[in-house]
């Protein structure tokens, strides 16, 4: 209906143009939007005013023009112009109904698309050091990236999920060190504990699988401990495999998977590390000074110098993100959106700095980011701070063994990215309207509810019939949910092109008001035949899209609550 509406107006413009009225040169972009208040009709348009200045009339003149100039449409009942020139239109009932047959005939492919046919797209996404059980941060990085990629391959993108795992440097010989001593029998009370050691729970299960020779299947590679409590070497390799299958199990528990797995260590291995910084010195953006080798990152807009290897040989922590990413581009993805926590705000800069002094022809604000705030987890009003597994803070595992996976994701995806979250518990376990996610599962089970009362009464569901009568749909609340269900390949083209997946989310609690409102006001199991199945109709859509929505968040959709 948008798109006809839209269509209507662009005729009229080419009409008005061709009669003088508005300039030759006159390209507007046709804006037209739901209104709010159904009595202004079904959707509005600002394009008199916006065309009055170059037109040279007064905005409601112009209006008046523009309506008169609009072709007959069989899909539109009436157009009013209503204050200083706003244009509404009341669709009529058969045309704006016709969305329940679009939405039926698609199914599961309603709302997708093909406008990124063709692009290759990598999302990175969790990249957790292995040296823990992933926190509540992980998971809303995990939640965010992976609808981002399904959004993406809604619009048509070819999406590769990446995980980067920081498998070198000193937090990994920190959690060497803490399985060695666990190992040993020491604790993290006594005096001969590594000082930045880690303290979980987790530690104690990683030393004893290695004392016991245990074999750790990780994603590449399969690992058997040498059971040697001096074998800090084995021990190293033997937690990096353990934690990685850790969180591995955790990311399936979650429905997220991979893939590609990389390999920060690999760049070590393989000199990718080395040739970025021959590739950074050759290019003379490199000096000298105090024993370290620094790259001069403000000729790229960094607000300081950055030291890219230290007087003691080894590198800082933006070197290999940069050759990590030369790596990237060489793959051929010429976009790469990263999902990462809010603290990696200043690695931005940094890393598209460096990726400009290699001079490889990697554009400029390469490549794209997605920051997210932290996340505070609540149960009865007061914060929960600690796991006993992990030592220090909630994992994602806990939130899934206490409010299930769905409401997790939901949760965690819900707001924006760049937004605080507090996570509820208790609002999380509830069975109420009050929590987002229930509500929006309770309108798909509620037509599903429907549909087997029907069936009982032996009044089954008649496709052919409710396709003909679908003009008998005119109440407003069904007006209502029919417009809502229209925007919904819309609102999935916006949020993957911003990159928000909180968009689908909203839309669905909007969805879902609208159905449970009309649900309340509008009887569906009436003798009318005709009104009956039209009602089962716009039920049945409601639910595809329900669930079409629900499975772009990952999140899915019951038939009984």
């Amino acid at each position: 209906m948008k798109e006809t509406i839209i269509s209507l107006l662009e005729n009229a413009v080419d009409t008005l143009k061709q009669q003088g009225t508005l300039p030759a040169d006159a390209a507007p972009t046709v804006k037209v939007d739901p209104t709010k208040d159904k009595a202004h009709g079904d959707y509005a348009t600002n394009l008199a005013l916006m065309l009055a200045k170059p037109a040279g009339k007064k905005p409601r003149e112009l209006a008046e023009a523009l309506v008169a100039a609009l072709p007959q449409s069989d899909a539109v009942e009436k157009v009013e112009i209503a204050g200083p020139g706003f244009i509404n239109f009341f669709a009529a009932a058969d045309a704006a109904a016709q969305i329940v047959r679009q939405v039926l005939d698609a199914g599961d492919t309603f709302g997708r698309s093909l406008v990124g046919r063709g692009h290759k797209v990598q999302v990175e996404f969790v990249s957790a050091n292995p040296t823990g059980p992933l926190h509540v941060g992980h998971g809303r990085g995990a939640a965010i990236g992976d609808c981002i990629s399904r959004l993406l391959e809604a619009t048509g993108f070819d999406v590769t999920r990446e995980f980067y795992y920081n498998d070198a440097g000193a937090q990994i010989a920190n959690l060497a060190l803490s399985v060695q001593a666990r190992a040993k029998g020491l604790t993290p009370d006594d005096d001969a504990w590594p000082e930045d050691g880690y303290r979980g729970d987790y530690i104690i299960e990683v030393a004893n699988d290695y004392l016991a020779g245990e074999t750790v299947h990780a994603d590449d590679r399969h690992v058997t401990a040498k059971a040697d409590p001096d074998d800090l070497d084995a021990i190293r390799d033997f937690a990096v495999a353990w934690l990685r299958r850790e969180q591995d199990l955790d990311l399936k528990a979650f429905g997220v998977s991979f893939d590609v797995y990389f390999l920060e260590s690999s760049l070590y291995r393989e000199g990718k590390v080395e040739e970025a910084v021959e590739r950074l010195i050759a290019g003379g953006h490199t000096y000298e000074q105090d024993g370290a080798l620094w790259l001069r990152t403000t000729d790229f807009g960094d607000d300081k110098d950055r030291v890219m290897r230290k007087s003691d040989g080894s590198y800082t922590y933006f070197l290999p993100d940069v050759a990590y990413h030369l790596n990237k581009w060489q793959r051929g993805f010429t976009t790469v959106i990263n999902e990462q926590g809010a603290d990696h705000h200043s690695t931005v800069t940094r890393v598209r700095a460096g990726l400009q002094a290699l001079e490889t022809g990697i554009p400029q604000g390469w490549p794209d980011y997605v920051l997210h705030q932290m996340v505070m987890v609540t149960r009865s009003g007061v914060e929960v701070k600690l796991s006993k597994r992990a030592g220090s803070y909630v994992t994602v595992r806990d939130l899934i063994d206490e409010v299930g996976r769905d409401a997790t994701r939901f949760f965690l995806a819900a707001r924006r990215a760049d937004s605080q979250l507090t996570f509820d518990i208790d609002l999380a376990r509830s069975q109420s309207n009050d929590n987002p996610v229930y509500y929006v599962q309770y309108a798909h089970a509620r037509v599903c509810s429907m549909l087997r009362k029907a069936e009982a009464q032996g009044l089954n569901f008649d496709h052919d019939l409710a396709m003909v009568s679908l003009g008998r749909l005119t109440e407003d609340h069904e007006k209502a949910v029919m417009n809502r269900l229209a925007r919904f390949p819309e609102v999935v083209d916006h949020a993957a092109a911003s990159r928000e997946p909180q968009q689908v989310a909203q839309y669905l609690l909007d969805l879902a008001a609208e159905f449970h409102s009309c649900y309340n006001a509008v009887k569906v199991m009436v003798e009318d035949d005709e009104l009956r199945n039209a009602r089962l109709a716009l039920g049945l859509a409601t639910r595809q899209v329900l669930r079409n929505g629900l499975d772009l968040l990952g999140v899915s959709a019951p038939e009984e609550m």
